[in-house]
């Protein structure tokens, strides 16, 4: 038996497992969380869909499938969980999901996720992205008065650096 994708240093069967199996047995919006990664590591889409809040629309289920199916995790990292706000309704869990792409570049998905508690389930509203990370250009930077490197025999900024 292996521990479980979700990091809690338990076994699949004793964590995540039942909560795939029964969403009740989620107790917190952390264990949703928790168990929502793991599902995307074992490729449970349908899991991910039946914990999205009642009437989400923007749920390509095929789309998470391909993703799910096609990445290579690595491991979840919680950075911080705010659970039981509005009368133990709400909860909020930032997190940092680390995996490859099928080109094996590392790509951390760093979200603060919004939850809810509805007739004693808890449920994935929205989340918001965290930055992206520092954007490097792909080719060497080109000065305004450089030549421009389409090869036109233009300064930069008379050619392609028009603004």
């Amino acid at each position: 038996m292996k521990n479980c994708p979700c990091g809690s240093q338990k076994q699949y069967e004793a964590c995540c497992g039942p909560i795939h199996d029964d969403h009740k047995k989620a107790l917190s919006a952390e264990n949703l969380m928790r168990a929502r990664y793991s599902a995307f590591v074992k490729n449970k889409v349908e899991f991910i869909d039946k914990t999205n809040v009642p009437g989400t629309e923007d749920f390509n289920i095929e789309d998470a499938k391909r993703w799910s199916s096609e990445s290579k995790w690595d491991h979840l990292e919680i950075v911080n969980t705010i659970d039981g706000q509005k009368d133990d309704t709400t909860g909020v869990v930032e997190f940092k999901a680390f995996y490859n792409d099928t080109e094996d570049k590392e790509h951390i998905h760093h979200e603060v996720a919004d939850f809810k508690k509805i007739d004693d389930l808890w449920y994935y509203t929205e989340g918001k992205i965290m930055g992206i990370g520092t954007v490097r250009r792909e080719g060497p930077k080109v000065g305004r008065n450089e030549p421009c490197p389409c090869g036109s025999g233009k300064k930069y900024k008379k050619c392609h650096g028009k603004a």
